[in-house]
């Protein structure tokens, strides 16, 4: 890798005003293109302070050998070379957003003779206008068979026009009424061209002039009692407002936007754009990007822009974002001046347009999560991403199996661990197991990892053992082993599997998977060198030096081996980062979904902790009974001393408690909801 002292500018060599720069590789290849408004404010902050920067910018740093730059007039003119730099250039280390899929258009081809109306996908061409894009290409199809009976537009092959012509005989759409049938000269260019613009101005948002204009023929036709006429005009108002009614009304009419959200974590992020015209959603389009230098939402919102309009048009009037790009002043100013009119970029914060974005925000998450399923479900990917581990970790063998475990806690209260297993790149949830902490005082981590690895790790020795023996003495089960092990806490409450059955090695004598009987070939940690080091620590004292050990640090992804003092950078946007990532992320979410509920628990039994006499065993009768300490506190001493294990004395004890005083009468009748 380079050095980047090697070809840093010379002081004061930089000018200071607006630019644009590049960076290149020893190839002379474009690797990195960005603007600034002071070029040597910002290329100076590249070689001040080398160890301070993101690892993924030092990755750019040192694939590139020499920088230069271009000096600009304005900083919208900063925005618009850098987006034909990166358009021409495609460099490797810039945001580049690409369709998550190939979204259909609804396109009339004004540039020909007879504009035709048609589904497209693909690139843009001139003299085509387009409409959408689409989620689907059924619901263009849908679209266009109600609308062409308004406006009978044709929507044949340029083939089939042509062969129309010559024999001069229309298609089976000419005969029921779908197509004006210029093809044989049932109307002119210009009439036929009308029709066209008309299609597109309704398409566009002008829908009420067409329906006034259809009522009103009809109530004409029906005055002179031209029912046959004021029938079909009758049918064509309705076929207009079917039309509409597969539009959502979302924002007063009138309104034209662009509603922008994102999606995000640390390796990726997902666009959804719905595009509103005449406050209806007349489209939608999804991106998903890789992000190979560190950004803000705000410069992805600013990158989006940028490449979204940078030749568009058709730029609204106004743009909905999550959050206001850096230079928003210089971006509005260019897309007024791709639209030709003002633009306003804004944030929401409350009314319909909030409501409208934080929908648009739900789909980008969900087809974040769509994108990761279906990358997460290729074999080849896997198989990939699991190759990378272990080049980059200088493992034996591929790490087949690979347990993840995470801590989590309320500033040291109801801490709480959690295991995940991945299979084959794949999680296996049968055999997630979850952790009650005993041992941990106050909020450590470390001293939490130490005690999960020993645990589960001791039962693993202790069921080999147990495998062993009984595989030379037969299927006896040694008692003492199982006593051993509920003497470390095991127990069906605390080490539970999230599944509905834990797959594995099964128990001759009771039927059931053992449940820590498989060892992993890879332990993963959330955390940095602390917890690294405290799981290798636990893994020694019970002899299992078999097994590999790292940890993943969530802020800069990067990955730490037990006693490095340098941490391992897998690719950014590699299969392998991806994995590790979604193992973190799965035993993140399974520990804080098990700390919810043993937060929750102890927040329902809180007011019956100080009620002499009752201990756990006695609490949860109590609420299993009632439901909750709601209906509980309604309740009398002899309904309470119904419950089993709880007697007469102790229930006005807990009528005292709760109400302030011991009553043998009926129910409170304010609980009950009744009167005297």
């Amino acid at each position: 890798m380079a050095d980047p002292a090697n070809y840093r500018p010379a002081p004061g060599s930089i000018p200071d005003s607006p630019g644009v720069y590049r960076f290149r590789d020893e190839h002379d290849r474009v690797i990195y293109v960005g603007k600034a408004k002071s070029l040597r404010s910002r290329l100076n902050s590249y070689f001040a302070d080398f160890a301070g920067l993101h690892p993924r910018t030092q990755t750019m740093l040192q694939t590139a050998t020499r920088v230069d730059w271009t000096v600009v007039g304005t900083e919208v003119e900063a925005l618009q070379l850098e987006y034909s730099w990166i358009k021409e250039f495609d460099p490797r280390f810039n945001v580049r957003y690409r369709d998550d899929k190939s979204y259909p258009y609804l396109a009339v081809t004004l540039d020909e003779e007879f504009p035709r109306v048609m589904v497209m996908r693909g690139a843009r061409r001139k003299g085509v206008r387009y409409f959408g894009p689409y989620s689907h290409a059924w619901a263009i199809r849908e679209t266009v068979d109600l609308l062409l009976r308004v406006f009978p537009v044709r929507t044949c092959k340029a083939g089939v026009f042509k062969r129309a012509r010559q024999i001069d005989r229309p298609c089976l759409l000419g005969y029921i009424d779908k197509c004006s049938a210029p093809c044989v000269g049932r109307v002119g260019e210009a009439e036929h061209r009308l029709l066209a613009e008309d299609f597109c101005a309704f398409m566009a948002g002008d829908t009420t002039r067409f329906i006034r204009r259809i009522e009103q023929d009809m109530r004409a036709a029906a005055r002179v009692e031209e029912y046959e006429r004021a029938a079909r005009l009758r049918d064509d108002m309705r076929a207009l407002e079917r039309a509409l009614e597969k539009q959502a009304v979302v924002l007063g009419e009138g309104t034209d936007c662009d509603v922008i959200a994102l999606a995000e974590d640390q390796l990726e992020a997902a666009v959804q754009v719905f595009y509103v015209r005449g406050g209806r959603i007349r489209g939608q389009r999804g991106w998903v990007v890789d992000k190979v230098e560190e950004v803000t939402t705000a410069d992805l919102v600013e990158h989006f822009l940028i490449q979204a309009y940078g030749e568009s048009e058709s730029v609204p009037r106004e743009v909905l974002v999550p959050a206001r790009p850096p230079d928003a002043e210089a971006m509005t100013e260019l897309l007024a001046e791709q639209r030709g009119g003002p633009v306003h970029i804004r944030v929401p914060q409350r009314g319909d347009k909030r409501a409208l974005l934080e929908t648009v925000g739900r789909n980008a998450m969900e087809a974040l999560k769509q994108h990761k399923t279906r990358r997460a479900g290729d074999l080849t990917t896997r198989s990939r991403a699991l190759q990378e581990i272990q080049e980059a970790l200088e493992l034996d063998e591929a790490p087949l199996r690979i347990e993840c475990y995470d801590v989590s806690n309320l500033q040291g209260t109801h801490v709480v661990a959690s295991m995940v297993v991945f299979e084959d790149g794949m999680a296996r949830k049968g055999e997630y197991r979850r952790f009650s902490i005993k041992a941990v005082e106050g909020q450590d981590d470390v001293r939490s990892i130490h005690e999960v690895i020993t645990r589960r790790f001791r039962r693993y020795l202790a069921e080999r053992d147990k495998a062993a023996r009984e595989a030379a003495e037969g299927p006896e089960v040694d008692a003492a082993v199982d006593d051993v092990l509920a003497s470390y806490g095991f127990d069906d409450a605390d080490d539970a599997a999230e599944g509905a059955g834990a797959r594995g090695p099964v128990d001759p004598e009771t039927g059931r998977a053992r449940k820590f009987a498989y060892p992993p070939n890879l332990v993963v940690v959330d955390g940095g060198p602390p917890q690294v080091a405290a799981a290798q620590r636990a893994l020694d004292e019970l002899g299992v030096p078999e097994i590999a050990v790292c940890g993943l640090a969530k802020r800069m992804e990067e990955i730490w081996l037990p006693g490095d003092d340098e941490p391992v950078i897998l690719p950014r946007g590699g299969e392998g980062l991806f994995l590790m990532q979604r193992l973190r992320d799965e035993a993140h979410r399974f520990a804080i979904t098990y700390h919810r509920q043993r937060r929750s628990a102890a927040l329902t039994v809180s007011e019956l902790d100080d009620v002499p006499g009752l201990g756990p065993a006695r609490r949860t009768a109590l609420l299993k009974h009632f439901g909750s300490v709601r209906r509980l506190r309604a309740a009398n001493a002899e309904q309470i001393a119904e419950v089993p294990g709880i007697g007469r004395q102790t229930a006005d004890v807990i009528v005292t408690a709760l109400r302030g005083a011991p009553t043998g009468g009926p129910p409170d009748s304010r609980a009950d909801g009744g009167g005297s």
